[in-house]
């Protein structure tokens, strides 16, 4: 209502304001008037909150004082990535008419829509990661996603069970996600602390089934969406349509790379949940950041291209043999000489970012440097397929061969473009001398215009006696003479006064403005001509978007395989067997990123994995704190992970049988924000995994059931070991690591148990860990030495072993060796007469026989003799 009312009573701005901000009611809008960008009412109130700017206030019309905030126009790019970084989507409004030919109020329009998951600012752009746009439509509890990276042409779109939503979503990590209006709350709550990324709502017909399948092949300009394997994919072209009609709404074209739409099996990649991703550190650790990480080991890539890929293929391990298997194959070859891996890094180096590139030229964003860039990274290409055919890279040539160089491309590109073009279009200065015999003409009168403009100086110097008489120019006036006052005299009449300044005056004469008209006439023509060539080239350099693309990812391929084999060198890794079977077998294994933070002089201690579904299903794995269980837990998941990426592992020798998935549950945390405690966490997780691992899965659990009481969380523990190992659909590969040494009596019970332990030796009083993993369970979890280590009194600490002490007498059963679970659990086969340390569900012998005696009408003779058979059923 108030800004009804103020329309009524506002300026012709004010209206033209008023009816495109009704358009863009939920969009902050920037609003060009002159030289600054304005914004108005509740945008402004906004705008000087985030960006920390003055508020102000300005009356329009006879409307009340209108709130108002706003910058210069030039300093877009520096506070429009603050602007996207804070959840907001910002329509910028252009004057697209000159100020001086417009009657009336000058035309204003919205040229560009920039939101986070949709931007082309560099400055928003991590060069190593894609900056991804995702849409998501659920129908008939199947899910899709579509992704989109609006600076590089990529376009994903994949269809799955509606339960694996988030775990996809996670894959691509993306900055903002289009969602149908009538599934928003249902998403927003699922994915609340989950996803950091915005949710942006979009129409329900948006979403349509039939629409967005329209908007895919008018965008396309196919009669059908077959050629990119899609068209049977309802829901994912649903979700594909939505971000194509987006993103062309934001940026009001056709954005020309997106060229096509692949779509994805997901069952040919292994699924990482978010706990897996969050406790294997891969490419995040909370304490470090990027730092710290699996990625930051394997990331020595020379291209950002290829640091994407790396990124991608991290979150995406394969599951077919013959991908892995052909990737180990080259990294191997490069593996053999330092030299050729060394050159291949240096040439990837001269490699500028081809996708963005392309994305900045095929959108009209890129000066003559950008094309220029790219010019000289297609060069690059030819050396580095000749390095690797010259040095016998067979199966690299593969994917060298695979690479168009582009001659043609190229040399049209030196021949227009200057060596060094200037950051500008629109001021000349950018295309070569003799490419156009036009503007070479053009050129030599402007040149020529100059010479006559410096002889004409001289001459009239000459002339008038004038000295200091010098010719200037300005937008304003042109050219002119301009003479000092103490010269002024001097001036002859045929001079004509233009403007007078404190100290000297302006002149101009009918020869200078015909000069004048002639030199600006084609300094004009030649800016035009100029830009017209340059975006001739840039058209060019578009037609080619599909094999440049290819290239691009070519490249990236060969720079992440190349990095692999520089990280295999310079850590010792080996390359890892794989197999379709279910045995895991690694000799001397390490973890990858522990191993390379180690202050110096420390060597890592390494460690064996020898499990399979037949004898030893389940590891049971008991020690102290700070012996290395959960390092040791963490690196078998890394070096499956890292075998099925196609990367050599370190170890000295790994065979790999192929993981489906890796499953975490590690360390202690809780989401105070969704009301989760710790355990409840933890069993959140715990749940997760009985519910979805298969025989082919690896699970790493670390320390169940330590979140809630002692008793509760050991029966919890107990219980899934037993489930893990009796339920055939899970019968996964697990290690158990755990403070509960009860549990290895479990040992005891089943045949696919193993207990090992991390051991340590106790000299002098000191315990000191060896961080071996060795067969055999452990009944000391060492936690009192720990806490004397972190320096509790020393009163506290003989306490805790005095209570210690009570605890463990109390561990065996009265009459035998055996650990009181194992003997409860062993049923039938134990004694039914021994004390158990959980009550009897029935009465004992012992019991049964007293009820039975009638001491009333029981001789003494005869109460002797039952005193003597309850004695030898108590001696058995």
């Amino acid at each position: 209502m108030r800004n009804m009312a103020a329309k009524k009573k506002s300026t012709p701005l004010m209206e033209q304001y008023l009816a495109i901000k009704a358009d863009y009611k939920e969009i902050l809008l920037l609003y060009r008037m002159g030289d600054f960008y304005e914004t108005f009412y509740e945008d402004a109130k906004t705008l000087a909150r985030v960006l920390g700017i003055a508020l102000t206030k300005r009356a329009h019309g006879k409307s009340a004082d209108v709130p108002l905030a706003g910058f210069p126009y030039h300093a877009l790019d520096n506070y429009l990535p603050k602007l996207l970084n804070n959840g907001l989507r910002v329509a910028i409004c252009e004057q697209v008419e000159d100020p001086k030919l417009a009657k009336g109020i000058v035309k204003r329009e919205v040229v560009e829509i920039a939101s986070p998951g949709a931007t082309l600012n560099e400055k928003l752009l991590d060069g190593k990661s894609n900056n991804f746009l995702m849409a998501i439509y659920t129908k008939n509890k199947q899910s899709a996603i579509a992704v989109a990276d609006v600076s590089t042409g990529t376009f994903w779109t994949a269809e799955f069970p509606s339960g694996d939503l988030v775990d996809n979503i996670m894959r691509y990590q993306p900055k903002e996600i289009l969602v149908p209006e009538k599934e928003y709350e249902a998403l927003e709550v699922l994915l609340k602390n989950h996803v950091p990324a915005i949710l942006t709502r979009r129409d329900d017909w948006i979403f349509n089934r039939d629409f967005a399948y329209e908007t895919l092949i008018t965008h396309f300009k196919t009669h059908s969406l077959k050629g990119f394997g899609c068209e049977e994919m309802d829901a994912g072209v649903s979700a594909a349509g939505a971000i194509i009609h987006y993103i062309n709404e934001n940026y009001k074209t056709r954005l020309p790379h997106f060229i096509r739409l692949s779509a994805i099996n997901f069952s040919r990649y292994m699924v990482l949940d978010e706990s897996t991703r969050r406790n294997l550190e891969i490419d995040w650790s909370a304490a470090e950041g990027k730092q710290g990480t699996l990625l930051s080991i394997l990331d020595q890539t020379a291209t950002v291209m290829g640091g994407r890929m790396l990124k991608q293929w991290l979150q995406h391990p394969l599951l077919e043999k013959n991908a892995i298997t052909d990737r180990q194959a080259c990294v191997g070859e490069l593996l053999q000489s330092k030299d050729v891996r060394d050159e291949l890094f240096k040439l990837l180096r001269s490699v500028f970012d081809m996708e963005r590139l392309l994305g900045k030229i095929a959108t009209g964003r890129a000066n003559g440097r950008d094309v220029v860039y790219l010019k000289e990274s297609l060069k690059v290409l030819h050396p580095i397929k000749m390095l690797i055919r010259e040095n016998g890279l067979n199966d690299l040539q593969k994917l060298s061969d695979a690479i168009d160089e582009l001659p043609d491309l190229t040399g049209l590109i030196d021949k227009a473009l200057v060596e060094s073009p200037p950051l500008t279009l629109q001021e000349g200065g950018l295309i070569r001398p003799g490419f156009n015999s036009e503007l070479d003409e053009l050129r030599a009168i402007a040149e020529n215009g100059k010479d006559w403009l410096v002889q004409y100086q001289e001459k009239e110097r000459e002339i008038t006696g004038i000295p200091k008489l010098k010719i200037s120019y300005n937008r304003v006036f042109g050219y002119y003479l301009e003479v000092t006052n103490v010269h002024k005299d001097k001036v002859p009449e045929r001079y004509i006064r233009k403007q007078t300044l404190v100290n000297a005056e302006r002149y101009i004469t009918p020869e200078l403005k015909e000069w004048e008209e002639k030199i600006l006439g084609a300094e004009d023509k030649i800016n035009q001509i100029e830009y017209k060539i340059f975006q001739e080239v840039r058209e060019r350099v578009t037609g080619y978007t599909a094999i440049i693309q290819k290239n691009s990812r070519l490249v990236a391929e060969i720079d992440c395989l190349n990095s692999f084999a520089m990280v295999a060198y310079e850590n010792n890794y080996v390359r890892p067997i794989i197999g379709n079977h279910e045995r895991l077998e690694i000799k001397n294994g390490r973890h990858p990123v522990v191993e390379k933070n180690l202050a110096p002089g420390n060597d890592f201690i390494s460690n064996d994995t020898m499990m399979d579904l037949e004898k030893e299903q389940i590891w049971l794995i008991t020690g102290p704190n700070m012996a290395g269980k959960s390092t040791f837990l963490r690196q078998v998941g890394l070096i499956v992970l890292m075998a099925q990426i196609g990367s050599y592992v370190p170890a000295d020798s790994a065979e790999i049988g192929i993981v489906d998935r890796i499953f975490t549950r590690v360390g202690a945390s809780d989401n105070l924000a969704r009301g989760e405690s710790t355990f409840l966490v933890e069993m959140n997780e715990t749940a997760n995994i009985l519910h979805n691992a298969t025989p082919k899965s690896l699970i790493l659990l670390d320390e169940i059931g330590r979140g809630t009481s002692t008793f509760d969380g050991l029966s919890i523990a107990w219980s899934v070991v037993e489930y893990i190992h009796n339920n055939k659909k899970l019968h996964s590969k697990t290690l158990f690591a755990t403070h509960y040494h009860e549990l290895t009596e479990l040992a005891l019970l089943y045949p696919r148990i193993q207990n090992y332990n991390s051991s340590v030796e106790e000299w002098e009083g000191e315990v000191v860990f060896l961080r071996k993993i060795v067969p055999g369970g452990t009944d000391n979890s060492y936690g009192i030495y720990v806490a004397q280590l972190a320096g509790l009194p020393s009163e506290l600490i003989e306490r805790a072993k005095e209570i210690l002490s009570n605890l463990e007498a109390n561990e065996l059963t009265p009459h035998s060796h055996k650990p009181r679970l194992a003997a409860r659990r062993a049923g039938r086969n134990v004694d039914q007469n021994q004390l158990s340390l959980f009550p009897a569900e029935e009465p004992s012998r012992i019991e049964k026989e007293i009820k039975k005696m009638d001491i009333n009408n029981m001789t003494p003779i005869q109460a002797l003799q039952k005193l003597d058979d309850l004695k030898k059923l108590v001696d058995k």
